[in-house]
């Protein structure tokens, strides 16, 4: 192929596929396994971590060690934030096969049909609820079966926790009681209210992250090649038909190669490291390329612009000794470990987590915009897992509660701190510099304070901890939150769908004046939807692939 590189000149292509894909999260994971389905069609996965490794990394209830871990974790910190009083937070995305769905609670929870409905009403045509539908339903094997909102043989096993030790039931009542529904399926007719807490774990009790329900099996296919320990700097671009990506250069064993894409180049680094991509190429707002030494090969304004996230606070109740906690007592947690590791079962094989509540804190709103997630359980001074040992003095139990405004104003955005890539990329989300999201976090508070107080939750409770029984008025509650509040870690946004001149993508994922080039994971998507966004990235990589490849599930019946 003949034409003036625009970026990268130098060196040749050690070699060349189909397709190359710049990122081994969820979003990557799904498009190497269905782009290999066409045998015809070869394609590299180019990732900057490696398996996934540790002896408990596969159960449900050991990911608070994971999520955190410095081997599996880019570790990034946002920037100091405007509305959380100059602090900065940590950012966990996963650096592994899988991403962060090798890392992550394991909720599954897609969002409310509305938030699909409304990326079509934005001129997005074919991403409305019922045409992504057939696309969620694909990927999952679900523990309801086949049906009209479910799949019942996809990879991506979704399973349910059956213990009365996360308190589902405990936690169903209280909130029946203070006047919320309880639903029996949050992604069926009614996706409002309590439901137990749906995770994406096989039925043997292990994580079923997408590397794991994706791409493991696919990695037997001659035609995918997966290469680990390889950082992207820059997607290789000629002036062939006006600018059209032709391949990738990255870091390997030390040395920088040059990989050629003979379809197409498909960047899946997510919502912080697709952006980065971009901006090192030379595809970005021209300004900020310059500022940084890069010379501009295409002038795209919105690339790293439109960062959403799912702001967080937390309730902290001090609780009689009948949580979660009870189970991880040294001589239980032995004998629960041999449990998990024989059978797949116990509370190991659980996330220790009760559900979700999707509520409305406000009149007048057409669908939930907060989301209670109800841990069945901690240690009163940090509630994550605690082993604890009978002949010393036990941790205090506590319940907490994670407040999540699942709808929000703010934005924020990703931009370069440097042209190096091994530099991480700077991350300002702007929580809570609109003031409507402050009030609609302490409905939130205020709406998880009353379902705690409700029977039999409120004969589990001691006192409230967090925020405190003093802290009642808006003021109050608002120094709250600027003081502790932090990210659900549900970014999306960065590199949107968009049909106006801020849009990074087109409906088909491709980046908007460049040929060659799509981008395929959460950074496509215009809003966050009101759930977690393990699943619709997920979905998105369902529908990506299928664009690739020229044909779309039809839409689900009206």
């Amino acid at each position: 192929m003949g034409g003036t590189p625009l970026s990268g000149a130098g060196s040749a292509y050690e070699g060349s596929f189909d397709y190359v894909i710049a990122g081994a999260g969820s979003a990557g994971c799904v498009l190497a396994s269905r782009l290999t389905e066409q045998r015809d069609a070869t394609v590299l996965v180019l990732e900057a971590g490696g398996p996934p490794r540790g002896l408990f990394v596969d159960m449900p209830v050991a990911f608070p060690k994971y999520a955190s871990s410095p081997k599996l974790n880019w570790g990034f910190m946002s920037e100091p934030e405007p509305g959380l009083n100059g602090r900065s937070i940590p950012v966990l995305r996963g650096k592994a096969l899988g991403g962060s769905s090798s890392i992550n609670g394991l909720v599954y929870a897609r969002g409310h049909r509305l938030d699909y409905d409304d990326w079509r009403a934005l001129g997005l045509e074919g991403w409305g609820y019922a045409d992504v539908l057939p696309y969620f339903k694909r990927s999952e094997r679900s523990w309801l079966g086949e049906g009209p909102f479910h799949g019942g043989s996809g990879e991506l096993e979704v399973t349910v926790p059956r213990a009365s030790y996360v308190l589902t039931d405990v936690v169903g009542q209280a909130t029946a009681a203070a006047g919320y529904p309880v639903t029996p399926d949050y992604h069926g007719e009614r996706s409002e209210g309590f439901m137990r807490m749906e995770m994406t774990a096989t039925r043997r009790g292990r994580r079923a992250s997408a590397a794991r329900a994706f791409l493991y099996p696919a990695m037997r296919r001659p035609n995918l090649t997966v290469r680990t320990h390889a950082l992207v700097h820059r997607v290789l671009v000629e002036l062939v038909e006006g600018g059209r990506a032709v391949g990738i250069e990255y870091l390997h064993a030390g040395q920088v190669r040059r990989v050629r894409a003979e379809r197409e180049v498909v960047l899946s680094g997510g919502v912080y490291g697709s952006p980065q991509m971009l901006l090192l190429s030379g595809i970005g707002p021209a300004a900020q390329l310059r500022a940084h030494g890069i010379e501009p090969v295409l002038d795209l304004p919105g690339v790293g612009k439109n960062l959403i996230e799912h702001p967080l606070s937390f309730t902290l109740n001090a609780a009689r000794p009948r949580t979660f906690l009870s189970q991880l007592r040294a001589d239980r947690a032995v004998v629960s470990v041999i449990r998990w590791a024989l059978l797949g079962t116990g509370p190991f094989a659980t996330n220790a987590c009760a559900g979700n509540v999707f509520l409305r804190t406000a009149p007048g709103l057409d669908r939930p915009d907060m989301q209670l997630t109800c841990p069945a359980g901690g240690a009163a001074a940090t509630p994550g897992a605690h082993i604890w040992y009978p002949s010393f003095r036990p941790p205090a139990h506590a319940l907490a509660v994670a407040v999540s405004m699942i709808r929000e104003d703010s934005r924020g955005e990703v931009t370069l701190r440097s042209a190096n890539p091994a530099d991480p990329p700077r991350i300002l989300f702007n929580l809570f510099v609109e003031k409507s999201d402050v009030e609609r976090m302490i409905r939130g508070i205020r709406a998880a304070r009353e379902i705690y107080s409700q029977e039999p939750l409120k004969s589990l409770v001691v006192r409230e901890i967090a925020p405190g029984p003093e802290c009642v008025s808006d003021a109050q509650l608002e120094e709250y939150i600027r003081r502790t509040g932090e990210i659900t870690q549900h970014p999306v946004g960065t590199c949107r769908m968009g049909v106006d001149d801020r849009g990074v993508v087109d409906a088909e994922l491709k980046v908007r004046g460049l040929a060659g080039l799509r981008v395929v994971d959460a950074s496509v998507m215009p809003n966050v939807p009101g759930g977690n966004t393990n699943a619709p990235t997920i979905m998105v990589a369902e529908k990506g692939a299928d664009l690739i490849r020229g044909r779309r599930l039809p839409p689900a019946p009206q």
